[in-house]
């Protein structure tokens, strides 16, 4: 069964927490008391939503894919969450954490990036409230998200390199958390997904359910047969699949398989992964005998993760949601397909939502399939053109 919030530690059963340096713990007490004085203000709770409807254009629509659906004998709804300003879900999240580091009396926000799009949608939010941002993001993801970068810019954000590790995303988080430790006075960490220390899966998991939300208003009664989404970190994917959970629709999440789970270069935490600390909390990661943190690998920024939520976990644990996988390869198929037959263009990361449908097709033959679109491909045609011989 599904929990409304985590216990007194933190937890989602066996997993999440609380695993920060003793100098954070003030700044995460005062977080979770701040989000939860804002979350049962019906000011705060008013002025959030008003800017989710007038800023960023919720509710976004819920789109029939005919042509695509055709093709796969598959009926295939659309949570057209790559409509949003900024070209994703992530501003969803972006402007709850923002107002909070408003009204908490703290000038700067920092966040880590992957794909770009959290990045972006932080330094939009900080833009709107009129705060001080910087973004901590990898070289590599640098390089591949050219594009992000430049919007970050144009925002007023600074974006800072980071080269320690891989240079990706897991990377740009451990920069971020020591950003965090030195200036935890004045700095809110905006955290991108539903990952980190308590109170940060739980906060990003009820600024993200909005998508799940909306989608069980617009289908009008009627309950589809499965809900897919991506998962990285998963906050595209808890925020659809929370408000159905325990509804009927099995739920299915489709984590980065890369260049095959074998080879080792994959983002599959849950699937490959075994229990252990990331970045504050207990959750599955990729690691090894010794519980040294592998390094994760996917076409799409937003995957290249080597752990996962702590409620996803917890939903895997219990089997409330099922974890699959797709390719880098069966991604771009997946990318190229939906592209030509409707008309959109998705990103990288919810491309592996499709293209987890497309192999299973015969076997989803005749069922409604609803899938988190939760970002739009622009930020990936620069990497998508380099690739073509």
């Amino acid at each position: 069964m599904k929990l409304k919030r985590p216990d007194e530690s933190g937890r989602f059963g066996e997993f999440g927490g609380r695993f920060a340096p003793e100098t954070l713990i003030p700044a995460l007490d005062q977080l979770a008391a701040a989000f939860e004085k804002a979350w049962d203000d019906e000011h705060f709770v008013d002025e959030y939503r008003r800017v989710l409807r007038d800023f960023v254009g919720r509710p976004t629509p819920l789109h029939e894919a005919t042509r695509l659906s055709e093709r796969l004998g598959v009926r295939i709804l659309l949570k057209r969450e790559d409509l949003a300003h900024t070209g994703a879900h992530k501003i969803n999240n972006a402007v709850g954490q923002v107002m909070l580091a408003r009204d908490m009396g703290k000038p700067r926000v920092i966040a880590e990036t992957g794909a770009g799009q959290h990045g972006v949608a932080t330094a939009t939010a900080a833009a709107y409230f009129g705060l001080e941002c910087d973004v901590y993001m990898g070289e590599v993801d640098i390089e591949r998200q050219a594009l992000n970068v430049h919007r970050m810019g144009m925002l007023g954000a600074e974006v800072i390199p980071v080269t320690s590790g891989a240079a990706t995303l897991k990377d740009a988080v451990s920069e971020a958390m020591r950003d965090w430790v030195r200036t935890v006075e004045t700095t809110h960490y905006v955290i991108g997904s539903v990952v980190g220390p308590h109170p940060f899966p739980w906060m990003v998991r009820e600024f993200q359910k909005v998508i799940g939300e909306e989608a069980l208003v617009q289908l009008g009664g009627t309950m589809p047969d499965d809900i897919v989404a991506c998962v990285g970190g998963g906050s595209n994917a808890i925020g659809i699949f929370y408000p159905f959970a325990g509804l009927g629709p099995r739920l299915i999440g489709v984590e980065a398989a890369g260049l095959g789970i074998a080879s080792g270069r994959h983002g599959a935490s849950i699937g490959a992964g075994t229990p252990g600390i990331l970045h504050g909390t207990k959750t599955y990661l990729l690691q090894d005998a010794e519980g040294q943190v592998l390094e994760a690998h996917s076409i799409s920024a937003g995957l290249d993760y080597p752990g996962v939520g702590p409620e996803h976990a917890f939903f895997a644990e219990t089997g409330i949601a099922r974890y699959e996988s797709a390719t880098d390869e069966e991604a771009l198929a997946a990318l190229e397909l939906l592209t030509r037959t409707e008309g959109i263009i998705p990103a990288l990361e919810p491309a592996h939502a499709i293209a987890w449908i497309v192999r299973e097709a015969e076997a989803l033959a005749g069922r409604t399939v609803l899938v988190n679109l939760s970002g739009r491909g622009d930020k990936d045609v620069e990497q998508l053109a380099r690739m073509e011989p």
